[in-house]
């Protein structure tokens, strides 16, 4: 209706414009130019009034749109005294004034709610752009640094230089582990990276979370499962023990005294014979057993020299070729990179890849169509990795947490210190052992290098 009003005087104004040029050049043709001049300074009066006319609503709408981009929404036009069409049009203003402000408090209401959420979140959260200004932090992340405010990554610096160093060189989607040391404490962080697209402007978004209280609470839950599988081993053997001793001491004493040598027969040396053997065999499985865990104590520091990855996977190939029922399964070397290299200690890598092999062929037992395969390559992070991969009966999800613990084992006749050893060996090169199942399809263990 606004638009219709509008136009309509428009034109009307357009079209007296042009009868007032035509009457004006007729007059000027038939010499009349007093009368000319008369209809030429009507038509430049129709002119400006026409301009006034057109820059009156423009400048009403630059107005609002200035009020709108400045975030005032106070701004009212009169809807009454006007001629119609303007009312109208400032009826229309009015309205979508009052709409972008509706739309402005809710989205203001909405970012005021989700700020809370981040400044009550645990995790500490913070965004930078290319030219490192700082463009929000949440309480925990000042907490986190013990440093206020933060309004360049520069700052961090001050915090810690290596923390600044990190914060200039770590790339989009990329996890480092980092330790924080202040006046007050040590702290171990998780840093993580994302890149946001706001505004056409690529920003950097870091969340740091304190995995210090994560690190005590699993260290002790390891010394509790480990402990248990200690005290489980050594009340296995020690209760045999004590309990033989103690009836081969009833043989040879009474209440009073020592008996005498007429009350011991035959049947109860034989017996006494029997009972040392036994506590000689218990005795030794609980030796073998303290050996084994000196053993997983006493991992010697790797060696480290470059390694050539496809000749260690031969060299595993051989090794593992001579172990029982590897005729039966389908093994498979896959080099998703050539002329692949390590630095490792290749004895001690030898080892883990050798046990972990060993244990796949035997989870393969009795499995249809049974694969073997050790993947090498490197992935998408640039990280080196050996995957020893199978499908076998696999590792059930309830126990997945607890089989790099020492002395857990599910076989009746293994150790338990198979994949800890492994893990430790791993960890004093500096990588990682990561375990991966689906029962009776997919098991996998990769060795991730540096």
């Amino acid at each position: 209706m606004v638009s219709t009003n509008f136009y309509a005087k428009l034109i009307f104004r357009v079209v007296l414009l042009t009868l007032t040029s035509v009457v004006m050049a007729f007059m000027f043709f038939k010499e009349h130019y007093i009368l000319s001049i008369l209809l030429f300074v009507l038509l430049c009066l129709q002119s400006y009034f026409l301009i006034h006319y057109l820059n009156h609503n423009n400048r009403k709408i630059a107005f609002f749109f200035n009020s709108i981009k400045n975030e005032d929404f106070t701004l009212r036009f009169p809807e009454k005294g006007n001629a119609k069409s303007f009312n109208e049009l400032n009826h229309s203003l009015n309205t979508l004034n009052a709409m972008i402000q509706k739309v402005y408090i809710e989205n203001q209401s909405q970012e005021r709610y989700y700020q809370e959420i981040l400044k009550q979140a645990e995790i500490g959260i913070l965004t930078f752009n290319k030219k490192g200004h700082i463009l929000f932090t949440n309480p925990k992340i000042e907490k986190l640094l013990n440093h206020t405010p933060l309004n360049h990554i520069k700052q961090l610096a001050q915090v810690d230089k290596k923390l600044f160093e990190l914060f200039n060189t770590i790339g989009p989607f990329e996890k480092k582990l980092f330790q924080l040391t202040n006046e007050r404490e040590t702290i171990q962080l998780v840093i993580k990276s994302n890149e946001v697209l706001l505004n056409k402007e690529v920003l950097n978004l870091i969340t740091i979370q304190d995995i210090h209280n994560e690190l005590d609470k699993k260290e002790t839950d390891s010394w509790i499962k480990l402990i248990r599988v200690l005290t489980h081993e050594i009340m296995n053997s020690v209760t045999p023990i004590t309990s033989i001793s103690e009836s081969i001491l009833n043989y040879y004493k009474n209440e009073n005294d020592i008996v005498s040598v007429t009350q011991i027969d035959e049947n109860k040396i034989n017996n006494t014979v029997k009972g040392l053997e036994v506590i000689k065999t218990q005795g030794n499985d609980l030796m073998s057993f303290v050996g084994s865990y000196r053993s997983l104590l006493n991992v010697p520091a790797p060696d480290k020299k470059i390694i050539k990855v496809e000749k260690l996977l031969e060299k595993i190939k051989v090794l593992i070729s001579q172990q029982h029922q590897f005729d039966s399964i389908t093994f498979e070397l896959v080099e998703n990179m050539k002329d692949l290299e390590i630095y490792a200690d290749e004895k001690l890598i030898t080892q883990v890849l050798f046990n972990l092999c060993k244990n796949a062929i035997q989870a393969l037992h009795e499995t249809k169509d049974a694969r073997l395969q050790i993947i090498s390559g490197i992935n998408q992070k640039g990280q080196k990795y050996i995957i020893v991969k199978d499908n076998g009966h696999g590792i059930q999800s309830e126990i997945m947490n607890q089989i790099f613990v020492p002395f857990f084992t599910t076989k009746n006749d293994g150790t338990g210190i198979g994949l800890s050893l492994s893990k430790q060996i791993m960890l004093l090169h500096g990588g990682s052992l990561i375990a991966y199942s689906i029962p009776n399809k997919e098991t996998s263990f990769t060795l991730f290098f540096l």
